[in-house]
């Protein structure tokens, strides 16, 4: 595996599970990160200087050297073909395409699920609760069935599909959604969670979490 000649820089927020994404692939890959922590509540990310890393205003960012890289799932697929294994994001046309539905599942469905139940309890913002619960257990739904038939989203070892998909399904008890009837989401969880060099993303107590 390649190793970068200096430190990654990881522009983050320690509660977003946006910003965990790439901090948990960072250390699943084993590679020196040189953390920096935004203060978003102060409004350092809609500065000019933040604004020329990403122009959305948002973590995470990485700078490998000269390149910078915005959002979480270029991220992601930027360090697996970078400094990953092969396993991490497929080559072949099927294997990409599947680690590519979850990569959509992360951006969409559980973005509008989970996610923003969480943002609700955790940094109050302005979802319809009751809507993003329900959102959330219809993709758990789909979720639990598929991974009867397998150990991980994709297949037999993880990808960069468990990567984006993991944070905010296990820390979706912090909004207010149960994890209860899923065991082998529950299951999956833990198996992600066994992966050497896995690190969490730092807990809340509210919610079912409190």
């Amino acid at each position: 595996m390649n190793t970068p000649a200096q430190p990654i820089k990881l522009y983050r927020f320690p509660l977003s599970g946006h910003s965990h994404r790439a901090e948990l692939f960072l250390s699943l890959l084993g590679l020196p990160v040189e953390p920096i922590d935004v203060d978003l509540a102060g409004g350092e990310q809609k500065t000019p200087a933040y604004l020329a890393m990403n122009a959305f205003g948002q973590v995470p960012v990485i700078q490998d050297g000269d390149l910078t890289i915005a959002d979480s799932t270029a991220i992601l697929v930027y360090l697996a073909r970078r400094y990953g294994d092969a396993h991490w994001l497929p080559t072949d046309a099927a294997g990409a395409a599947q680690v590519q539905r979850w990569l959509s599942v992360a951006s969409g469905q559980v973005a509008y699920g989970p996610c923003a139940a969480r943002l609700i309890t955790v940094f109050g913002m302005d979802f319809n609760p009751k809507e993003v619960i329900a959102r959330a257990h219809t993709l758990f739904a789909v979720i639990e069935k598929e991974l009867a038939e397998r150990p991980f989203l994709v297949g037999d070892h993880a990808t960069i599909a468990d990567v984006a998909n993991h944070t905010y399904i296990a820390h979706a008890p912090e909004g207010n959604v149960s994890l209860a009837d899923y065991p082998n989401i529950r299951a999956w969880l833990a198996r992600v969670e066994a992966l050497p060099g896995f690190i969490p993303m730092p807990a809340t107590a509210i919610g079912l979490a409190a």
